[in-house]
């Protein structure tokens, strides 16, 4: 390797330095038949300059063979101790040769033995392998159904986003609203403020101011006096009209029973009599209406559902205006506002009643009696002249 590229190196120098020295010559020939000096000059330098340039790229090829040189006997020193270890390995083969042929019949049987283990071993393997590309075609089938539940499922959580999304906006527009109202509702309660103490300053305007301190005290001089002298006269009075009550019906309690089993006793027969009378009457009443008695008994269940609701409404309400006021609070019995909320009850529709009659019905005139004394005497009849004298 060396020497040939030592040639190749020699051959390529030789070559150089003959095309230079043709072109040097042919510079001074021509330099000869041209009288400017200065031309020659230039190429002279120019020549110079190439040579410079290959002298330097001369070196450095050297240089280049020099190192490959080195390491072409690095190498060769390398191969010439690899060639002596399989010197060496081919020695030990040799010898290792001789000593296995001894063993080699142990060897045999061992490798057998393991040959026909690892046939085992690969057997086994193969049914694992079988049975795990079974699992793998149940765990593929498994993959694609969870993979079309867990597409389902994704769609049904943006389902459930979006309507997430929308329940906030709206809830974000139902707080926004509640603010808004609750702004408004702040502002009707200060406007009702200011409004109630306008009215406030023209209620005590509408009085004069020595009326109005006159009213004060005379009020507050009133509270007072009721206070000390009235309530407790007046709680007095009201449990001895209790007491009075409580006595009045123990002392009524044994004659009221007396009366009612002597009503009883002369009644019964009467009513046996009654009741034996109108019981066919009864039955063919009770045939007739029997398809609409269903009916008014559903409608009047219903109207005294509602009529039992409002009268205690009613009641809740009589109760409480009239355990506001010190005066009507020991007034405010079970009985007193039961009968308080059924007359209230009662009233429109007693008005309502005498407001059809008013209307529908027609009331008699009263003509007034004629008679000679209540009119004045008629005038006699004036007789024409006319007529005396035809």
């Amino acid at each position: 390797m060396a020497p040939t590229k030592l040639f190749f190196f020699a051959f390529s120098v030789a070559l150089i330095f003959a095309i230079v020295g043709a072109e040097a010559d042919v510079s001074v020939e021509g330099s000869v038949a041209e009288p400017d000096s200065s031309a020659f000059k230039i190429q002279l330098d120019q020549l110079n300059s190439k040579i410079r340039i290959l002298e330097s790229e001369i070196r450095e090829k050297s240089e280049e063979v020099k190192r490959k040189d080195e390491i072409v006997a690095g190498k060769e020193k390398i191969i010439q101790d690899k060639l002596v270890t399989i010197q060496s390995l081919q020695n030990d083969i040799a010898s290792l040769q001789k000593k296995g042929s001894l063993d080699a019949e142990e060897q045999v049987g061992k490798a057998h033995a393991r040959a026909v283990e690892l046939q085992n071993q690969v057997d086994k393997l193969k049914g694992e392998l079988e049975t795990q590309n079974r699992e793998k075609g149940n765990w593929e089938t498994r993959v694609l159904g969870l993979e079309k539940k867990v597409n389902d499922l994704n769609s049904k959580l943006e389902d459930l986003q979006k309507i997430n999304q929308e329940q906030r906006t709206q809830i974000q527009k139902t707080e926004r609203a509640l603010k808004v109202t609750e702004e408004e509702m702040v502002k009707a309660k200060f406007e009702a403020a200011v409004i109630e103490a306008e009215l406030s300053s023209t209620r005590g305007a509408w009085l004069p101011p020595w009326l109005a301190v006159h009213y004060l005290h005379s009020k507050s001089c009133v509270e007072t006096q009721w206070n000390k002298h009235g309530k407790p006269v007046w709680e007095k009075v009201a449990q001895k009209a209790l007491d009075k009550k409580a006595q009045a019906g123990k002392w009524a309690e044994p004659h009221v029973e007396t009366i009612k089993t002597e009503a009883r006793k002369f009644s019964k027969p009467y009513i046996d009599q009654i009741a034996v009378a109108a019981k066919p009457h009864v039955d063919k009443v009770q045939v007739v209406l029997k398809p609409y008695t269903n009916k008014v008994v559903h409608s009047y269940g219903k109207f005294l559902e509602s009529a039992t609701t409002y009268h205690r409404q009613v009641q809740a309400t009589v109760q409480e205006t009239l355990k506001k006021h010190e005066l009507t609070r020991p007034l405010a019995t079970k009985e007193l506002e039961w009968f308080a909320a059924s007359a209230l009850l009662a009233l429109p529709i007693i008005f309502v009643a005498r407001v059809f009659s008013a209307v529908f019905c027609d009331k008699k005139v009263n003509k007034p009696s004629r008679s000679g004394n209540n009119h004045a005497r008629r005038k006699a009849k004036r007789s024409h002249p006319d007529k005396h004298t035809s």
